[in-house]
């Protein structure tokens, strides 16, 4: 069982103002890439998994952001770690229908 949640909004400055949405989307694309369980929302995305390895993600994430021509890059990030397991579906189960 994954032992934390992390929840990353990342928050790229664009040289020009652009809109950071393509930005956004890719960094996303670089979650998915790695395989681990996540759920987009609104505002951030969060992921389950194994904290190092969360960790690398958001590494490679902030990384991608550069290589799109972002001069730098903000990540909020919230992390729950729980040796014994956490699942996302654990602590949103009851508010589904």
């Amino acid at each position: 069982m994954a032992n934390s949640l992390v929840s990353i909004q990342i928050i790229p400055k664009t040289k020009n103002g652009e809109n950071v949405i393509p930005y956004v989307d890719r960094a996303i694309e670089v979650i998915q890439a790695s395989g681990v369980k996540y759920q987009v929302g609104p505002l951030e995305t969060t992921m389950e998994g194994e904290l190092s390895e969360l960790m690398q993600v958001i590494e490679r994430m902030n990384e991608a952001m550069i290589e799109l021509g972002s001069l730098n890059v903000i990540s909020q990030v919230k992390i729950l770690y729980m040796p014994s397991g956490i699942t996302m579906d654990e602590l949103t189960v009851k508010y589904r229908p």
